[in-house]
C-alpha cells in the first residue's frame, strides 16, 4: 500500500515546496491514467450513502455489525499488509475504515495502492468496535468517487497560515474541520434573525444592488458601469434609501439581508464587501428599535448560543436586556471628563480637542468634535453592551432632530467590546428638512469628501408622497458572528474575504 503522504509525514510539520507539490501531481496523474486504463472511473457519479460518520458513532449500540453505506474524503491511511486502515471525512466529521485482504478480495485491495490522500470513497460494509475500542466499518466493498489531483496541504501548517485559510478557504475547510462551525454558527444566526423578525410580522424584501444614486451612509461607493444605457452605476453602500421608498409606498415593516459594498479598507473589522440587515417599521421611533435590537440579539443569542452570557476575547459578554444606555454627552462626560454641555460653541470646541490632542478638520463644528471625542475616548470602553443616544446633527442626515434639542437626532448606536454593531433612527420623513441636509451633504462632496451623501431627487419625491412616522435599524452580521464565534478578525466569518492580488 503506497500513498504520497504518510501519517508521519502529516506530523513533521514541513511545507511542501512547489517542486515537491509538482512531482506528487505528477505520481497522481500516473495514478488517474492507470485507473482509467483498468476502466474505473475516476470521477465517479451516484452513490446511495446510509449513514454520516457521526449517525454511526451515535447510535453504535443499535448499528454494530449493521450493514452500512458511507462516503467522505480520504484524510488518514495506515497500512499493514494484508490490512489497511482508512480515517475518512464526511459532512458530519471522521470515522475509521478497516479494509482486509481476504474481505474485499484482491482485485479491490489493489485498488488502495491507486488511492491518495485527498480522494473521495464509497465504502459498503459493517460497523464493529475494534479492540482498542475505535467505532469503525469493516470494508467489503469500495468504489473511488472522485480522484484528488493536488496533495493537500501540511496540516498543522495549515493552521498557521492565516493567508493561505483565507485565500483557499476550501483547504481550510478540509484540514481544519473546525472551522465549518464558524459557518454553521453564522448560518444559524442569520436564520435566527428572519425567523423572529418573521413572526413578529416583519416582511423580507429585496433591492437593488446597482443603484444610480448611492446612499443611505457615508462610504465610498464602487463604480461600475452600464454598457447598454452607457451610465456609471454604483454598487450600494446601504439598503435603507429604497427600503424606505417601500415603507412610503404602504409596507408598514420591512426588512432586507443583504450584501453591502464599501470601496475602502480592509482590517480585522472591515472587510468592502459585508452582510447588513436593515430594518424599517411604520409607526415607530428610535426608542422602539432599541428595544427591538436587545430583544431580538438576546433571543438569537440564546438560540444559538445557548445563553445570553458568552466569552469573546477576554470578556464574558452579557447580551441580556435591556443594556446599558448613554447619551452621547453622557458618554464623554464620563470617559473623556469634557462636558459638551457647558461648551458653548465651534470655537471652544476646537479649544477642548487642541488640549485633549484630539485631530479634527479644519472649521469642524461642535456636533463634529463631539462625535472626535466619542470615537477616540469612549468606544473602546464600551464592551459590555451599550446603546449610545443622541447624535449630532452634522453626523446623521437621514435621522429626525430632537423636539426638545434640534442640535441632536434621535438616533443611537449600539456598542459592544469597543466596536459599533447597530445604528438606528427615528426616520427623517420631512422632505424639506431632508433636502436641505442633503444640500450640505452635496457641498460638502464639492469640497471634497467623497464619503458625503449624492442628492437623490427621487428619494426625495417619494417622501413629498408622504412616509409614516418611521424606525429603522441597521445591523452588521459579521460582526455579530465575530462575537458569537469568538472570532479575532471579520475574515474568519466570511468565507471568501477579500483580499490584496498576489503576483
Amino acid at each position: 500500500m503506497t500513498s504520497d503522504i504518510t501519517p508521519n509525514e502529516i506530523e513533521a510539520n514541513q511545507e511542501l515546496s512547489a517542486e515537491e507539490t509538482n512531482h506528487l501531481m505528477g505520481v497522481r496523474l500516473k495514478k488517474l491514467a492507470d485507473l482509467q486504463k483498468d476502466g474505473i472511473n475516476p470521477f465517479g457519479g451516484h452513490y446511495d450513502r446510509t449513514h454520516y460518520s457521526q449517525d454511526i458513532i451515535k447510535n453504535i449500540e443499535k448499528l454494530e455489525e449493521s450493514e452500512v453505506a458511507i462516503a467522505g474524503r480520504i484524510m488518514l491511511v495506515r497500512g499493514h499488509g494484508k490490512a489497511t486502515f482508512l480515517s475518512l471525512q464526511d459532512d458530519a466529521g471522521r470515522i475509521q475504515v478497516y479494509v482486509k485482504l481476504d474481505v474485499v478480495g484482491e482485485e479491490q485491495y489493489a485498488l488502495l495502492d491507486k488511492l491518495d490522500i485527498g480522494d473521495f470513497l464509497g465504502v459498503k460494509g459493517q460497523v464493529f468496535i475494534t479492540h482498542r475500542g475505535e467505532i469503525s466499518v469493516r470494508a467489503n466493498q469500495m468504489l473511488l468517487l472522485s480522484k484528488s489531483l493536488r496533495p493537500l496541504p501540511e496540516k498543522w501548517h495549515g493552521l498557521k497560515d492565516i493567508e493561505t485559510r483565507y485565500r483557499q478557504r476550501y483547504v481550510d475547510l478540509i484540514v481544519n474541520p473546525q472551522v465549518k462551525d464558524t459557518f454553521v454558527t453564522r448560518s444559524k444566526t442569520i436564520s435566527g434573525i428572519r425567523r423572529y423578525l418573521d413572526n413578529l410580522g416583519f416582511l423580507e424584501v429585496e433591492t437593488p444592488t446597482m443603484q444610480p444614486i448611492p446612499g443611505g451612509a457615508a462610504a465610498r461607493p464602487f463604480i461600475t458601469h452600464h454598457n447598454a444605457q452607457d451610465i456609471d452605476m454604483y454598487m450600494r453602500i446601504a439598503l435603507e434609501l429604497y427600503l424606505k421608498r417601500l415603507i412610503v409606498g404602504g409596507m408598514e415593516r420591512v426588512y432586507e439581508l443583504g450584501r453591502v459594498f464599501r470601496n475602502e479598507g480592509m482590517s480585522i473589522k472591515h472587510n468592502p464587501e459585508f452582510t447588513m440587515l436593515e430594518i424599517y417599521q411604520s409607526y415607530a421611533d428610535y426608542n422602539d428599535m432599541i428595544k427591538l435590537t436587545e430583544e431580538m440579539l438576546a433571543t438569537v443569542a440564546q438560540e444559538v448560543l445557548g445563553s445570553m452570557q458568552f466569552t469573546y476575547q477576554d470578556a464574558l459578554l452579557d447580551f441580556t436586556p435591556p443594556w446599558q444606555r448613554m447619551t452621547m454627552i453622557e458618554a464623554v462626560r464620563k470617559y473623556a471628563e469634557v462636558d459638551f454641555d457647558q461648551i458653548k460653541d465651534d470655537t471652544e470646541a476646537q479649544k477642548a480637542a487642541a488640549a485633549a490632542g484630539i485631530t479634527i478638520e479644519k472649521n469642524a463644528s461642535k456636533g463634529q468634535i463631539l462625535n472626535c471625542f466619542f470615537e477616540e475616548k469612549v468606544e473602546a470602553n464600551l464592551i459590555q453592551p451599550t446603546i449610545i443616544t443622541d447624535y449630532p446633527i452634522e453626523i446623521s442626515p437621514l435621522a429626525k432632530k430632537l423636539p426638545n434639542n434640534p442640535n441632536f437626532t434621535a438616533r443611537f448606536e449600539a456598542f459592544v467590546y469597543g466596536r459599533e454593531l447597530a445604528n438606528a433612527f427615528s426616520e427623517l420623513n420631512d422632505p424639506l428638512d431632508q433636502r436641505e441636509r442633503f444640500q450640505a451633504q452635496v457641498d460638502k462632496r464639492a469640497a471634497g469628501d467623497d464619503e458625503a451623501h449624492m442628492m437623490d431627487e427621487d428619494f426625495l419625491r417619494a417622501l413629498e408622497y408622504g412616509m409614516p412616522p418611521t424606525g429603522g435599524l441597521g445591523i452588521g452580521i459579521d460582526r455579530l458572528v465575530m462575537f458569537f464565534t469568538n472570532s479575532a478578525s471579520i475574515r474568519d466569518v466570511i468565507l471568501f474575504p477579500t483580499m490584496k492580488q498576489k503576483e
